[in-house]
C-alpha cells in the first residue's frame, strides 16, 4: 500500500533542498570532515542514476556517513550543533531510501540503524519543528522497509517503533489536520506486520485514542455526545469535509490505520468494542460515508473484527443495527468489487447469526455488551413475563450481576443507559418478587437507590419506579 507523501512534508523538504549551506565553513569548524564533505558532494544535486551508481559503489562508506561505523561518528551526531546540516542530511537520507531500496536494506543491516536518529525525535515539543518531523519520515520509511523484508525482529526495532509511535501520537493529538495526516501516513508505513501492530496496540492509550477522537468527530459525536451515535444522529457533510470539520482525506487515512490494526482482530476486537464502542461508531460512519473508498475500508474493517470475535461482536453488530445499514448500502450504486465482496460476506454472517437468535438471546447479548439502549425487550411486558425468571437464574445470575456493573458506571455521556438499567430492575422485581433477596444481595437495590438522586430526571424516575417495586412487595407481603 503506497500513499502520496503528505503535502506539509513535501513542502518542507523542497524548501530545505533549496537553502544554501556553508559546507566549507562546517569543515573549518570541524563539524564535518573533508571526507564527509567529499561524499556528500558526490551525491548531492546530481542525477538519480549518477547518485545510485555512487551509492552502489561505496555503500559501506555512505552507511558509515549516516549511521557511524568504525572510528567515525554518524553525521547526525557530529553535526548536532548545526540544525541546518541535520535538516539537509535528513532530507537527503529520505531521498536515498526512496530512490535506492538496496541502500535502505544496507542501512537496516547496520548494527544500530536507528540509534543516531531516535534522539532527534525528542529535540522539541513543538509539533511543527522540522528536525523531528523529518526524522519521523526517515524512520517510518526505514522501519517500513525493514519490517516487510525480514521476519527477524530485534529489540532495536521494538524500541524504534515505540519511540516513533510516541512521537506520531503527539502529531495525531494536534489540532492541525496537516500534522495529523502526517501521523496517519507514517503509522500506515510501519503497520505492516503483526509485531508492529501489537506494539501499536500495547501503546493504544496514546496511539489509538486520538484516532478514535477524530472518527467520533467525523461521526458527529464529540466526547460529550455518545448518545448521538447510538441514535444514528444526523451529521453535516460537504464536498471535502464531514462532521467536525474533518477532511475526507484525513478520515480515509485514519480508517486505513485502523483497518491495518484490524488484521489482529482476535487481539484488538474485544478491546475496541469495550473501550470505544467501535461497531456502533463504524455503523454511524457507514451511514455518512460519502465515497466508495471510505465505505470499502469501513466494511473491510468490520468484517476483520467481527469474524475474529464472533461471540462478542456479532451481538454488538445486531444491536448497532448493522444489518439494516447493510441493506441500505445495497440500494446504492456500488461498483468496487472488494467492497461488494465484504458487503456480501458480512450480510451472510449476520443473517446466519440472527436466524438463530431468540428475543432472550438479543436481550442477553445487549446486557453482556454493557451498553443498553431502548431496544424492544425493555418495554415489552410479555418479554418480562416470559423471561424474568430465566434472566435471574441463568448462569448463576450472570445478567443481573452485569446490570449491577452497568449501573455502577457514571455514563456521563449517555445517561439513558442508567434509566434503562433501572427499568430492567423494576421489571425483574415485579415479575419474580420472590427473587428480591437474591437481587438485593447482588447489589441491585443499592444501585437503584443511589440513582434516585441522579441529576437526570429520567434516571431519577426509573430508579424511583424500581425502588417502588421493592416497597410494593414489602407492603403486599
Amino acid at each position: 500500500m503506497s500513499l502520496d507523501p503528505p503535502a506539509y512534508i513535501l513542502s518542507l523538504q523542497n524548501n530545505i533542498r533549496t537553502r544554501p549551506l556553508s559546507w566549507e565553513g562546517a569543515v573549518r569548524a570541524k563539524t564535518i570532515t573533508e571526507s564527509d564533505l567529499k561524499k556528500i558532494k558526490a551525491i548531492d544535486k546530481v542525477r538519480k542514476e549518477q547518485r545510485k551508481q555512487t551509492i552502489d559503489a561505496e555503500t559501506d562508506n555512505y552507511t558509515s556517513l549516516l549511521l557511524g561505523g568504525g572510528d567515525s561518528q554518524s553525521i547526525f551526531v557530529s553535526a548536532a550543533k548545526r540544525p541546518d546540516i541535520i535538516q539537509y542530511m535528513l532530507v537527503l537520507t529520505g531521498d536515498l531510501i526512496e530512490d535506492i531500496p538496496s541502500f535502505a536494506t544496507a542501512l537496516n543491516k547496520h548494527p544500530s540503524p536507528y540509534k543516531p536518529l531516535l534522539p532527534l525525535l525528542k529535540q522539541s515539543s513543538n509539533p511543527e519543528e522540522p528536525i523531528p518531523l523529518l526524522t519521523s519520515a526517515v524512520l517510518s520509511s526505514l522501519l517500513g522497509q525493514s519490517l516487510v523484508s525480514t521476519s527477524k525482529k530485534t529489540p532495536q526495532t521494538d524500541e524504534a517503533l515505540t519511540e516513533l509511535y510516541k512521537y506520531l501520537s503527539s502529531l495525531a493529538k494536534s489540532s492541525d489536520a496537516g500534522l495529523q495526516d502526517i501521523a496517519m501516513q507514517e503509522y500506515s508505513a510501519v503497520l505492516r506486520t503483526a509485531k508492529s501492530r501489537q506494539i501499536f496496540w500495547t501503546q493504544r492509550l496514546e496511539t489509538l485514542t486520538p484516532l478514535i477522537d477524530i472518527l467520533r468527530a467525523a461521526a458527529g459525536a464529540g466526547k460529550d455526545t455518545d448518545s448521538t451515535i447510538w441514535s444514528g444522529g444526523a451529521s453535516v457533510r460537504t464536498t471535502d469535509t464531514i462532521s467536525g470539520g474533518i477532511g475526507l482525506q484525513l478520515l480515509y487515512h485514519v480508517l486505513l490505520v485502523i483497518w491495518q490494526l484490524s488484521f489482529e482482530g482476535k487481539t484488538v476486537g474485544p478491546g475496541l468494542h469495550d473501550e470505544h464502542d467501535i461497531i456502533i461508531l463504524y455503523v454511524q460512519l457507514l451511514r455518512l460515508s460519502p465515497k466508495e473508498k471510505t465505505t470499502r475500508v469501513l466494511l473491510s474493517t468490520l468484517y476483520n473484527l467481527i469474524s475474529a470475535s464472533t461471540d462478542t461482536l456479532l451481538p454488538a453488530a445486531v444491536l448497532a443495527k448493522l444489518p439494516s445499514q447493510l441493506k441500505s448500502l445495497k440500494t446504492r450504486h456500488l461498483t468496487d468489487p472488494d467492497l461488494l465482496e465484504d458487503l456480501k460476506a458480512l450480510q451472510e454472517m449476520l443473517d446466519e447469526y440472527t436466524n438463530t437468535q431468540t428475543t432472550f438471546d438479543e436481550y442477553a447479548a445487549e446486557v453482556r455488551a454493557g451498553h443498553l439502549r431502548w431496544s424492544p425487550p425493555h418495554r415489552n411486558a410479555d418479554f418480562w413475563t416470559e423471561n424474568a425468571r430465566r434472566i435471574v437464574e441463568e448462569n448463576k445470575g450472570e445478567l443481573p450481576r452485569k446490570l449491577v456493573e452497568i449501573l455502577g458506571k457514571e455514563w456521563e455521556n449517555d445517561r439513558q443507559v442508567l434509566a434503562i438499567g433501572c427499568n430492567d430492575v423494576a421489571c425483574l422485581v415485579k415479575q419474580v418478587p420472590e427473587k428480591r433477596g437474591e437481587l438485593e444481595k447482588m447489589g441491585l437495590k443499592l444501585k437503584v437507590m443511589e440513582l434516585m438522586t441522579s441529576a437526570d430526571e429520567t434516571v431519577r424516575w426509573e430508579a424511583l419506579r424500581a425502588v417502588g417495586e421493592w416497597l410494593r412487595y414489602s407492603f403486599e407481603k
